[in-house]
């Protein structure tokens, strides 16, 4: 059993009614789709549920590649090919706003040290930006 950093353990129990099985697709230029296919736990297809395909691509940033992962509403691999596009980029468009936003949160952000001088100012008087 795993335990976090708090001594108290994790629930790592597999729902065995939610497994998928994996395929990996690319195109070796643009991303990659990954198609999770519904198995029930002993590896059978289980036709009661739906595939999801899952497309990956990465944003380049000053501070390197960063990796963007969205869901492909699409019915067969094929379909998940011609929408890649179209959901790639409304899923880099929401991380570049999710980027700024935490950028624009960060430059904003002030800290005031705990404690102090004896006298002075709470918070020692100083400030810190981080």
């Amino acid at each position: 059993m795993a335990q976090q950093q708090d001594g108290k353990s994790m629930n790592l129990t597999m729902d065995a009614t939610s497994v998928y099985r994996e395929d990996v697709y690319t195109d070796r230029k643009v991303g990659t789709i990954r198609s999770l296919t519904p198995v029930k736990s002993d590896g059978s297809p289980d036709q009661g549920r739906k595939p999801v395909y899952v497309g990956e691509a990465q944003i380049l940033t000053p501070m390197g590649a960063l990796p963007v992962t969205f869901e492909i509403d699409a019915a067969t691999l094929d379909d998940a090919v011609t929408q890649y596009a179209a959901a790639a980029k409304q899923a880099v468009d929401r991380t570049v706003k999710e980027i700024q936003e935490l950028r624009r949160q960060a430059a904003s952000s002030i800290v005031i040290p705990q404690g102090g001088m004896p006298g002075g100012l709470p918070g020692g008087g100083k400030i810190q930006i981080p």
